[in-house]
């Protein structure tokens, strides 16, 4: 039997076994859904979202069928009541893809719109999006469906418990417009026992709204089968159990990776030096870091500090985010900087090493400004370089009012007691040079 005949079989079985049985609702879910992996699917062959989305909307009959694929491969599932996790479907669905891709290559976007009749030979696929494209149809249907009203003039459910979280109408739109699938997602079977599980783990109430809207996605993975499990895989890697709540907070994408992922960076983490313990201060402190790629990102910038004689391993320690930075936008800007008035690379390495910051600043905002005022202060250029820690401080309300002091005072200080001591500290330090001064002038 030919591949499109036996594509249009299954499709009818697999709906006549399973259709009956869903309610509306879910199927109108699992349809989001198969159309959010359909999209990154085809994106990953390097189509444009438009082209992805226009390609989708015409391909209603194909989408039934993935969906109908979903009731057959997990047919125990439905038939005890239980919702398939974003990730389930997504599982059930690439490899599906995978082999479609591989017998119809170029032409299975044919396939998909065509579908369940053989695709239209030599047909050609624009990869640019036409001017003056329609709205995306499946964002418009789900921020319609987010805020039609009962008879009685009451939202759904889910949108009232979100609004009762302190997320407002206009942020839930947004976050479906951004990913569809959430207009469908269960009160009572996705949304709710995340969310109460984010508040068990001692989430504030008030950051919910936050983490939902940087990944709405959470609500889609099942607790038992991939959140927790996920969560114990990475405490096993070091991350530190009592800081979740802020880990999630900063980076709620984290839970979302596989475990090859967590595996890849890891892995880069040690062939870098860093200890295990190490390793899960990184993942604590800076989470994003599991998103960035090894290979793309990571080493050229290991590769790049070296070049300066910067300690990788205590610069991912110390300052982890410096690693998600440009290397071409954001680093060697920075370092031409400091070579431009007068720094050797070794200095320039001593100085990221032990201020590990000091490259996610802004050239124009801080260290011109800075620079600028340091010339003004009477110390050693070489000063900085034991004391990058300078660049860290506000200009305005603690280096110009101290070094004002300092001057006024008549006395000199090292550079890391003016700034970085307590205030009651640096009076101490102050009236103690002053009166060591005073008594060296009196013995004159």
């Amino acid at each position: 039997m030919k591949k499109d005949a036996r594509l249009r079989v299954d499709s009818e079985l697999d709906g006549s076994l399973s259709l009956r049985v869903v309610p509306p609702t879910l199927i109108a879910a699992e349809k989001e859904e198969a159309k959010a992996v359909l999209t990154l699917f085809f994106k990953k062959q390097g189509l444009s979202n438009a082209v992805a989305a226009r390609i989708i909307n015409k391909s209603e009959l194909f989408i039934d069928h993935l969906v109908s694929r979903l009731h057959s491969v997990h047919k125990s599932r439905y038939l005890v009541g239980r919702e398939l996790t974003t990730l389930e479907i997504r599982d059930a669905l690439i490899p599906y893809l995978e082999s479609l891709l591989e017998e119809h290559g170029s032409m299975l976007a044919d396939v998909v719109e065509n579908f369940p009749h053989p695709p239209i030979k030599d047909k050609p696929i624009t990869l640019v999006s036409p001017p003056d494209s329609a709205p995306d149809s499946k964002q418009v249907k789900a921020v319609s469906r987010v805020t039609e009203t009962s008879p009685a003039g009451m939202l759904r459910p889910q949108v009232v418990y979100l609004m009762e979280l302190g997320m407002d109408l206009e942020k839930i739109k947004l976050i479906t417009r951004r990913f569809p699938a959430f207009a469908y997602y269960s009160l009572e079977g996705k949304i709710k026992p995340v969310v109460e599980f984010l508040l068990e783990l001692g989430v504030p109430k008030s950051d919910i709204p936050i983490i939902l809207g940087k990944r709405p996605q959470l609500c889609g993975i099942s607790l038992s089968e991939n959140l927790i499990p996920t969560m114990t895989f990475l405490e096993d890697l070091g991350v530190d159990k009592k800081q979740w709540a802020k880990v999630i907070y900063r980076f709620p994408a984290l839970l979302t990776y596989s475990r090859q992922k967590f595996k890849t960076t890891v892995d880069f983490l040690y062939e870098m030096g860093l200890s295990s313990e190490n390793v899960g201060k990184v993942l604590t402190r800076c989470p994003t870091i599991i998103s960035y790629s090894v290979e793309d990102k990571l080493r050229p910038t290991a590769k790049y500090f070296r070049s300066l004689g910067a300690d990788v391993s205590l610069l991912l320690l110390r300052c982890p985010q410096t690693f998600g930075l440009s290397i071409e936008a954001n680093l060697k800007p920075v370092t031409q900087f400091f070579i431009e008035r007068g720094y050797t690379m070794e200095e320039i390495g001593t100085m990221i090493s032990r201020y590990g910051a000091l490259y996610t600043f802004s050239l124009a905002d801080n260290l011109i400004p800075k620079w600028d005022f340091f010339l003004t202060m009477g110390y050693s250029k070489s000063e900085l370089v034991k004391f990058p820690q300078y660049f860290g401080y506000s200009l305005e309300e603690r280096i110009k009012p101290r070094i004002a002091l300092v001057k006024k005072a008549g006395v000199r200080l090292l550079l890391n007691q003016i700034l970085s001591l307590s205030s009651r500290n640096f009076e101490n330090a102050l009236e103690k040079k002053m009166k060591q001064q005073q008594q060296l002038t009196d013995q004159v």
